[in-house]
């Protein structure tokens, strides 16, 4: 089972090429917030979690979704006992992971193959350890951790800008054999790894710039529309994913649920949309792959 949430179609991307390596359901974080059930894991599938970095910290939506949310995961012997033999956790007919020095078994049982991968323009800070801790608060721990660098589409700060093509591509392509290797570890259920991006001041990206952009721009306020411009398609309320837009010019409601993915600014058809004073250009996944 794979839960991901995306606005410009790379963490999107992502999560399908795992889908397609594991075999594995997945499952869009939006259209399962209304969702009481909990979630239960049938034996040996995996928990994966795909977002992009907003910020420096994972989305608002996806730490409302795991707060939210019920996982029961389940555990199974695989025919053999966990005994610890000079410090080292052995075992007959098969291998159980250390993860941190630790054994992986739980109550003589191993553990679910659990593990999490978000999309970043340059850096993800230490938006990876504020969802460990997420999941911890739910009995849960990531058995491998990975960053994907791809190309940038925040446009909500001044020292942030768009890829040009050419580096966008470049992103794209090396993203490819990247997820080569993460698909192949994740099938290969490999624990203890951790393959992030954290950048040159992590705890500044994440605790001070990323806390003041996630209190003061993750918000619908700045959002305006070119009414010239607009071509009343009604794509952006259809993609909002916390129906946070309404009519044709779009309306934003201020529902307090905006998670400022961007993708109603991105998809716009006619760039009728808008974030600040800022002039900024578009980016979607899907029509960087079309080019020739």
């Amino acid at each position: 089972m794979i839960f991901y949430f995306s606005g410009t179609g790379n963490t999107k991307w992502a999560a399908h090429q795992l889908a397609t390596a594991t075999g594995e359901q997945l499952r869009y974080i939006p259209d399962e917030l209304g969702n009481t059930e909990p979630y239960i894991l049938n034996e040996g599938e995996r928990l994966g979690f795909c977002f992009p970095t907003h910020g420096w910290q994972p989305p608002r939506i996806v730490r409302d979704f795991i707060r939210r949310s019920t996982f029961n995961v389940q555990r199974s012997m695989v025919n053999v006992q966990c005994s610890m033999v000079n410090g080292q956790c052995s075992m007959v007919n098969g291998q159980c992971s250390m993860v941190n020095g630790q054994c992986s078994m739980v109550n003589g049982q191993c553990s679910t193959y659990i593990y999490a991968l978000t999309t970043c323009g340059d850096n993800m800070g230490y938006a990876m350890r504020i969802l460990e801790k997420e999941l911890g608060n739910k009995g849960l721990h990531t058995d491998a951790r990975f960053a994907l660098v791809m190309p940038e589409s925040n446009v909500c700060f001044s020292f942030l800008h768009l890829d040009t093509d050419e580096k966008a591509k470049q992103k794209v392509e090396a993203a490819r054999q990247r997820m080569t290797h993460i698909c192949h570890v994740v099938q290969q259920r490999q624990r203890g790894i951790e393959e992030l991006v954290k950048g040159a001041i992590p705890y500044t990206y994440t605790y001070i710039i990323g806390d003041y952009y996630n209190k003061h721009l993750i918000t619908d306020q700045h959002f305006w529309v070119d009414n010239e411009a607009c071509i009343h398609c009604g794509l952006c309320q259809k993609l909002c994913p916390v129906d946070d837009i309404k009519g044709a010019p779009p309306v934003w409601i201020h529902n307090g649920r905006c998670t400022n993915c961007l993708a109603c600014y991105h998809h716009c058809p006619s760039h009728a949309i808008h974030w600040g004073n800022m002039k900024r250009g578009q980016y979607l996944l899907s029509k960087l792959l079309a080019q020739k």
